[in-house]
């Protein structure tokens, strides 16, 4: 394998090993709470439901089973187009 070859296969294994980290929750983060209903599509830091894989993979914006850390207590008092965060999934967005 030729060092083109090899930079090449090295590039492709890191842009891959990002998107696999990337893919779960975003780590706990002390002093937030889980806002569901507040994230940009492919903004939430987790729990997106049937056919995501977590973080950065809702489908739309304001998806009630999408949540992102948001500094504790301020998530209810959050509005959007769709109405307040939740501290629990939204069925209806």
């Amino acid at each position: 394998m030729n060092t083109l070859s090899k930079v090449a296969s090295m590039a492709v294994l890191a842009s891959l090993s990002a998107a696999v980290a990337h893919a779960g929750p975003a780590a706990p983060q002390p002093g937030k709470d889980k806002c569901f209903g507040v994230s940009l599509a492919g903004k939430n830091d987790c729990a997106a439901g049937a056919g995501t894989t977590c973080a950065g993979t809702s489908h739309k914006d304001y998806q009630g089973n999408a949540w992102k850390y948001v500094a504790k207590g301020t998530c209810t008092a959050i509005k959007t187009p769709k109405g307040n965060g939740s501290l629990t999934p939204i069925a209806s967005r």
